[in-house]
């Protein structure tokens, strides 16, 4: 709940400047006015409120900090010296001011800007010091607290710019997950399709009863593909949809996904062991989807006439084999490999598992094999 109230006041701050330009102008105001207020010793001239004023009028610049931060800075120069200069007010015990303009100028301003502000810091804060005490002490004190007020800046900017690219990254990141199941869904419809309406015409000639069974898993694999991809386009216009991250499926659906591909002449056999009930929803769908990849090469490439998807759960490890019994695989020279197997190795591998393919038993066939952690219950939560 704390971490999460921080999170939404950086998010109001972003949408409102002004306001918390304004906030700290108020209380830096509220900073300077103490000296003001508490009593000062017999032998001093009592406070005026010309000088007061004079202060106020060395802090208002501030609301402008962000928008104009060297203009500022000069600003809050040039009152800070007309006060010390024209009139006999009560001292601060910081620059408050300063101290605020040169962070901000760390943060936002170019490299020209920030080496300006060491200039002028460099004959401002000995001059200053000159007409306050002349001493020592002085100015290395102040000296240290301008050089903490810029480093603490520069090390906002880095951090800024840290969560920048890790925004880059993960945006990056969620295209290329949204690529894959894109591709996952249009490339297993496709080749189901495909390969149901080239053997349809045969089937019209030869067993029109085939024919329509073709026909009516054409229309449902298409339907399937436009309800998974209106889902996803549909999250993805949804801009206050949970984690904006696209419904997955889930092994329940697995089912449903064989019968289609048993509708296209493969014969799937389905075998599941250990318990597949309170899998995390990520590894289900990951599980889902390599499934349907290694099914969606057999139907194109391995002119098979079987295959078996077997999903086993054994302890802490969850293990999707899918294995036909086809030409098994070729090699074309200068021909990279396919996107379908690079995709299934990257969705194991980020749930720190693996996925190989290659010939299967004896060397007949092809078998695709990932092996993926279950996380505890613990780790799911965490």
């Amino acid at each position: 709940m704390r971490i999460r109230g921080v999170g939404q006041a950086r998010e109001w701050g972003a949408a409102h400047p002004w306001a918390v330009d304004a906030g700290l102008a108020l209380l830096v105001q509220a900073a300077v006015t103490m000296p003001f207020v508490v009593p000062r010793p017999p032998e001093l001239e009592p406070a005026t409120w010309s000088a007061y004023g004079l202060t106020a009028l060395t802090v208002l610049p501030l609301v402008w900090r962000r928008r104009a931060p060297m203009a500022v800075l000069l600003a809050v120069l040039a009152t800070s010296a007309l006060y010390r200069l024209a009139l006999e007010g009560p001292g601060q015990p910081l620059p408050y001011q300063g101290l605020l303009c040169v962070y901000t100028i760390a943060v936002l301003a170019p490299a020209w800007q920030r080496a300006v502000t060491a200039g002028l810091l460099l004959v401002a804060v000995p001059v200053s010091v000159w007409l306050n005490t002349q001493s020592a002490r002085e100015l290395t004190f102040s000296l240290f607290v301008f050089a903490a007020a810029y480093v603490l800046g520069r090390l906002t900017d880095a951090r800024q710019r840290a969560h920048l690219v890790e925004a880059e990254r993960a945006a990056a990141r969620e295209r290329a997950r949204i690529a894959r199941e894109m591709h996952d869904i249009l490339s297993h419809a496709v080749s189901l399709m495909i390969v149901q309406a080239e053997a349809g015409p045969v089937a019209v000639r030869r067993a029109p009863e085939r024919a329509e069974a073709a026909f009516e898993a054409i229309s449902a694999t298409g339907r399937d593909a436009m309800d998974q991809l209106r889902r996803m386009l549909g999250v993805l216009r949804d801009e206050d949809s949970g984690d904006g991250r696209s419904p997955q499926p889930d092994l329940a659906e697995l089912p449903a996904l064989l019968d289609r591909v048993r509708a296209g002449g493969l014969d799937v056999r389905y075998e599941t062991s250990g318990g597949l009930a309170g899998l995390p929803a990520p590894l289900a769908a990951t599980a889902y989807r390599i499934a349907q990849e290694a099914l969606t090469n057999t139907v194109r490439h391995a002119r098979a006439r079987t295959a078996t998807v077997r999903i086993d759960r054994s302890g802490v490890l969850l293990t999707v084999l899918v294995r036909d019994d086809g030409r098994g695989p070729r090699t074309t020279p200068g021909r990279a490999a396919g996107h379908g197997l690079a995709g299934m190795r990257e969705r194991a591998a980020a749930h720190g598992g693996t996925a190989t393919a290659g010939p299967g038993p004896d060397g007949r066939g092809f078998e695709v094999r990932a092996e993926l952690p279950v996380p505890s219950p613990a780790e799911v939560g965490a």
